[in-house]
């Protein structure tokens, strides 16, 4: 593996590692955007970030957040009594209909499907 190649990889692993704990971890999402929080966690200019994660990952950090999110909220829909708006807001979505139309586009299914499939009783 060529060095800058390699530099590429790492880079792009350190941009998933931070974007995981982000979602995943943090009890509240940051309120700067993203690319922003990014950039600053990494030292580095976001314009690179993105080419080294795009090229590494197939897709752009974007897109992966968006995945890690749906993610999030699918956890959060399985084990919290928590509701809809209520995650919504806790994940920074502008209204719950746009965290439903994401995770439709994402999962195929709706929300409430999503937890009425996974809530065994």
């Amino acid at each position: 593996m060529k060095d800058s190649s390699h530099k590429r990889v790492m880079l792009a692993e350190k941009v998933r590692e931070l974007i995981i704990e982000m979602v995943h971890y943090s009890l509240e999402l940051p309120s700067v955007n993203y690319s922003e929080y990014i950039s600053k966690n990494l030292c580095t200019s976001y314009t690179l970030i993105s080419k080294s994660f795009s090229k590494t990952n197939g897709m752009t950090i974007e897109q992966f957040i968006i995945v890690q999110k749906i993610e999030r909220v699918k956890k959060l829909l399985s084990i919290n009594d928590l509701s809809l708006s209520e995650i919504a807001w806790k994940l920074g979505y502008s209204s719950t209909a746009h965290l439903s139309a994401q995770f439709k586009r994402v999962t195929g299914i709706t929300p409430s499907v999503f937890r009425k499939d996974n809530n065994i009783y």
